[in-house]
């Protein structure tokens, strides 16, 4: 059944919030911060192998690069208007307003556990790639090895930020949903080439989110959110730098 991917997906978030959410119970203060700092680490990572994954590439005996104009060509002008739309404020706004209904006020990190999972789980090839095949296909094998990893890293955000990151589930749902929805018209514009800048420039906005977790928030990382659109426009375009 098409759609079926998102859906395990949703679950396979709600299952790892609630392992996170036993767990943090039996973690000292310390014990989180250090647990937070090492995903950090680990995402910063992530991102890095796979901006280098979208960035190098071997000619004969040659490593070569490229990339880079796209890359801030698209990470500029996306910074800009994300930060005149202020994307951040409104998922932070989101994330108030679902801990009004559901995390209490003694949760301090609610919205910060929102955010920056919401930002793990979504950024990525495999939202864009495993949606448009399970759209067009009914084949979700990609979204359930995603539901996995998914599983794991919000048990640990659960862990250690606290049960908003379980509401990560939220955007999943939606970003995920439209995509395989409307697969059949997204497919023929998303080229293999598009899919691989999308997957760099990805991979450099979760750096951002590992920096943040790691080092403690220094990129409004919303806001560069738009950069994924303007990498669309810019193979649209086919623009020659």
């Amino acid at each position: 059944m098409r759609g079926m991917g998102t859906i395990v997906n949703v679950i396979a978030i709600i299952v790892g919030g609630g392992i996170g959410i036993v767990l943090k119970g039996g973690l000292k203060k310390r014990y989180q911060e250090i647990m937070l700092q090492t995903l950090g680490v680990a995402t910063i990572f992530i991102g890095i192998s796979g901006a280098l994954k979208g960035m190098l590439s071997i000619d004969g005996s040659t490593l070569e690069s490229g990339g880079a104009m796209m890359m801030i060509f698209s990470m500029a002008l996306g910074a800009l208007v994300g930060e005149w739309i202020n994307i951040e404020m409104r998922l932070e706004r989101l994330g108030e307003s679902i801990k009004q209904r559901f995390g209490g006020r003694e949760d301090t990190r609610f919205v910060e556990a929102f955010v920056t999972t919401s930002l793990v789980v979504c950024i990525g090839a495999m939202a864009i790639v495993g949606s448009l095949q399970d759209g067009l296909t009914g084949d979700a094998t990609m979204l359930y090895s995603k539901s996995f990893l998914d599983c794991i890293s919000v048990a640990i955000f659960t862990s250690t930020l606290g049960k908003g990151a379980v509401f990560s589930a939220i955007p999943v749902a939606v970003l995920q949903g439209v995509v395989t929805l409307f697969a059949g018209s997204l497919a023929p514009i998303l080229t293999a080439d598009m899919v691989a800048d999308l997957s760099f420039v990805g991979s450099v906005l979760i750096f951002c989110v590992g920096a943040n977790m790691a080092l403690g928030r220094k990129f409004r990382v919303a806001n560069m959110l738009p950069a994924l659109i303007f990498v669309v426009l810019y193979n649209i375009l086919n623009i020659p730098f």
